[in-house]
């Protein structure tokens, strides 16, 4: 089987629409698929109409979390998607998304780049706005070359001049709510250090205390020693261990199923989970 627990569509910061990536999944060979947009289920009932015959489709989302400063991405599996104080949470962080984004254009402005929110908007296309969006339209207007470069250096990084912070979920009570609704969390990315800053260890130990499932070890932000590091620390706190693409079309260069899950890890989330269940493709539309 070959499982791959981390994809975007154009509900959040993806280019592809739901029922595209789907039918992507399918041609690429794909057996499961997470749909794990940022903060929104939006995506899902599309994707679950256009999931091809031969692909299970995991749904999901990846929340939005700070701790002590740091910001990190939780993916949370398979719960309920109208459980009311987790679907609240999401709310608010989502609706802090464009006053947020709309500060960081008024700061570019200020840096003297010509970006407007008429084409942020246009570029997030009804989705989930976020930094993707805005890193598309610095390559638009030729400020850097590529979306990674717009992170990778000052611009829109952690701390990056045109940066500002917007509400976040406390990590240990994304644990509490995901599991609460029924679901499964995963810990995405944890060392990818290109990004920002990372949490420490300690984190992470005390993240699997309060009831975190896994870690996502192969991820394409993440080189052999941090895999190595990380798939050390998963065994020792008896965490599950993912590999995922993170896929987000063509702003990112990242292809459906370059990281994949093992199948019993896989089957170890499906049966913790009880907010909702893996939907099996009927041919799509």
């Amino acid at each position: 089987m070959r499982i791959d627990l981390h994809t975007h569509s154009t509900a959040s910061d993806g280019t592809d629409r739901p029922a595209e990536l789907m039918r992507k999944a399918g041609a690429a060979g794909l057996d499961v698929i997470a749909l794990t947009d940022h903060d929104t289920t939006r995506g899902h009932a599309e994707a679950i109409a256009a999931t091809p015959e031969g692909l299970t489709l995991v749904t999901g989302a990846e929340l939005s979390c700070r701790v002590d400063g740091v910001s990190l991405h939780m993916l949370a599996y398979l719960f309920d998607p109208e459980e009311p104080a987790l679907l609240a949470e999401r709310e608010l962080v989502r609706d802090d998304r464009v006053p947020r984004a709309q500060g960081m254009v008024a700061k570019l402005n200020e840096l003297g780049v010509p970006v407007t929110w008429e084409q942020v908007e246009r570029i997030a296309a009804g989705g989930s706005v976020g930094r993707p969006h805005l890193a598309s339209a610095l390559v638009e207007l030729g400020v850097v070359p590529t979306v990674d470069a717009a992170f990778a250096g000052d611009w829109l990084a952690d701390g990056g001049r045109a940066y500002l912070e917007k509400h976040e979920t406390d990590p240990f009570e994304a644990i509490r709510l995901v599991k609460s609704a029924g679901g499964v969390t995963v810990f995405a990315h944890p060392a990818a250090s290109k990004r920002g800053r990372t949490v420490p260890e300690s984190v992470i130990v005390e993240m699997a205390a309060a009831g975190l499932d896994g870690i996502e070890v192969d991820h394409m932000d993440h080189d052999l020693d941090a895999r190595a590091r990380l798939r050390g620390l998963a065994k020792e706190l008896g965490l599950l261990v993912t590999g995922s693409s993170d896929y987000h079309g063509s702003r990112k260069t990242c292809v459906l199923g370059e990281y994949t899950t093992d199948p019993e890890v896989y089957g170890e989330i499906v049966r913790r989970a009880s907010g909702a269940f893996p939907v099996p493709g009927t041919g799509g539309v």
